[in-house]
């Protein structure tokens, strides 16, 4: 159900659109460069009846993975962001990512204030998610294009975390076992 818009999208509109790719990849250099030690703190608190992979509750997410994770996402806000600029913005997939991109920013600082102290993405959340977000809602607004997310969409984005951070498990589980440099872990996951 896309909408395809006739001749090139307003300036505004591109910069909107491929203004989300480019907040996302700012916000997510800052996760590439924190998760780890962020996680480390976090997964060292998770009860050991729950089972977590070899290595993960004392030294927290492996780099690798958190890598992994994050290209794996960054394929879908890409995705999102071609399909919005291809749009002028219309798209409900375009839509939905941006607004799934604001609340997570919300999270992110509420996680923090629930932490009392720095997590992961508390930099750049108040200083580019949520105002790149809150921009980008405005000008679509101001250029007439309707509101298209789909709260589905948007309530999807919890389960679609969950899937690129098992799917990154998965995949550098696999690069870790052919190299035989680090352990394969053996407990359920």
């Amino acid at each position: 159900m896309a909408t395809t818009v006739t001749g090139p999208a307003p300036r505004a509109t591109r910069a909107l659109t491929w203004g989300l790719f480019a907040a996302w990849l700012v916000h997510d250099l800052e996760e590439v460069a924190t998760m780890r030690a962020d996680s480390r703190r976090v997964l060292a608190r998770v009860p050991a009846a729950v089972p977590l992979p070899d290595g993960w509750r004392k030294g927290g997410l492996p780099q690798r993975h958190v890598g992994v994770a994050v290209a794996l996402m960054g394929t879908v806000v890409a995705a999102a962001s071609v399909h919005g600029h291809r749009t002028g913005g219309r798209s409900v997939s375009y839509q939905s990512a941006l607004l799934a991109f604001g609340v997570h920013g919300f999270g992110h600082v509420a996680l923090s204030l629930a932490a009392r102290r720095y997590t992961t993405g508390l930099v750049t959340s108040p200083t580019v998610v949520i105002p790149f977000w809150l921009w980008a809602r405005h000008r679509l607004r101001a250029e007439g294009v309707p509101a298209t997310a789909s709260p589905r969409a948007v309530a999807a984005t919890v389960p679609l975390l969950w899937t690129t951070h098992a799917l990154a498990y998965r995949l550098t589980r696999r690069a870790r076992g052919r190299r035989g440099d680090l352990s394969v872990p053996s407990g359920r996951v």
